[in-house]
């Protein structure tokens, strides 16, 4: 089916300019597809992909560039505010389902890693108006091995707003072991559009606030969703999407993960894998664009087989930014000595970073 690809910038509520893009079926849509991109990605080549798969199925699928990601005004990778990307893209995505011609379709979310925190948040704005949720290696939930001690949040808390974008916190190149197939994994290196700089201190307190409140929170979760994670994914804990399954409160619920898969479910493995993994998520949607939103929210979970594969040789860790600040928790034996290691952030090298928990691989369990 042909898709047809559209551009255009908006303006938020504090005055700022969003990029935002659209791929069209020709056909009149099945239902419409919001897109959540990752911490330093973007939508209009990164998310390409997924937006002529799903468009060329028959789906309408929207894509918005967080303030300062992609080609959104604002500091590069500034997070001032959890909250102001998910108004954002709230804002955004309801004013596309409002307008005559999409009024009567189902609308889904779909985020990927950081993108995944986006959308549930987004959903729990507004529970009733979703109708479902595609979650690609979610951030949701912090490792308790790893979880910072609330000592080290207190310090980087109280110089938050005095540097808040000072790039201290020093993070290793993760595009490696994220993005399997070699080819692919350059061309997303090459993307000028990615952040790919140390993250802001302020961006990391924010995300790493967000992740916290979500995990204590996942119970809230009520929408229908399907979960995918690669069983071989090191830069975002599989154990998060079994969690995030377990805790749901969503009588509609799937998860599966992906064996010796990484986390680029959808831009990052070979095209066999690929396309394996669009045929899951095609599968799902179909099934619950196609059906009343009552039978929708009642589906039974049909309880298949759980897998548990051994986790020895994946370590366990935290996301990039919050593996960090774990470590100076550790190290750190009293407040003055940690502050000296904030103060010393500054002068480290750069690197690059894209958001992410690190972990060890769990289950597969599909309702479908």
């Amino acid at each position: 089916m042909d898709v047809e690809y559209h551009e255009e910038y908006i303006r938020n509520s504090r005055g700022v300019q969003l990029f935002t893009c659209r791929w069209l079926p020709f056909s009149s849509p099945k239902a419409l597809v919001f897109l959540c991109h990752g911490y330093g990605m973007e939508c209009s080549d990164f998310m390409k992909g997924v937006g002529l798969k799903l468009g060329s199925y028959g789906y309408a699928v929207f894509g918005i560039d967080y303030e300062g990601h992609g080609r959104s005004m604002g500091a590069r990778c500034y997070i001032k505010r959890f909250d102001n990307i998910v108004n954002d893209c709230s804002d955004f995505f309801k004013s596309i389902s409002g307008q005559k011609e999409y009024r009567r379709l189902k609308r889904f979310l779909y985020g990927e890693s950081m993108g995944g925190a986006v959308a549930l948040l987004i959903h729990k704005k507004d529970s009733a108006f979703w109708n479902g949720a595609v979650l690609v290696a979610p951030m949701c939930k912090i490792s308790e091995k790893v979880k910072p001690h609330p000592v080290v949040i207190s310090l980087l808390t109280r110089v938050e707003d005095v540097i808040p974008r000072w790039k201290i916190v020093p993070t290793k190149d993760v595009i490696d072991s994220a993005f399997k197939d070699p080819v692919k994994r350059e061309e997303i290196r090459g993307n000028k559009l990615i952040y790919q700089e140390k993250p802001r201190l302020k961006t990391a307190l924010e995300m790493l606030r967000t992740s916290m409140n979500l995990e204590n929170t996942l119970h809230e979760v009520s929408l229908p969703f399907f979960v995918l994670h690669g069983e071989a994914d090191t830069v975002t804990d599989p154990e998060v999407s079994k969690a995030l399954y377990e805790q749901a409160g969503s009588t509609d619920k799937t998860i599966k993960l992906y064996q010796g898969m990484w986390h680029g479910l959808t831009s990052g493995e070979p095209d066999s894998n690929v396309e394996i993994v669009f045929s899951d998520i095609i599968s799902w949607l179909d099934k619950r664009a196609g059906v009343d939103q009552a039978q929708a929210t009642t589906t039974t979970i049909h309880h298949d087989q759980y897998n548990f594969t051994a986790a020895a040789d994946v370590q366990q860790s935290a996301p990039p930014i919050i593996e960090k600040l774990a470590a100076a928790s550790a190290s750190a034996s009293s407040p003055k000595k940690l502050e000296s290691q904030t103060a010393s952030f500054k002068k480290r090298s750069q690197g690059n970073y894209f958001c992410g928990l690190k972990g060890r691989r769990m289950h597969h369990h599909s309702s479908m």
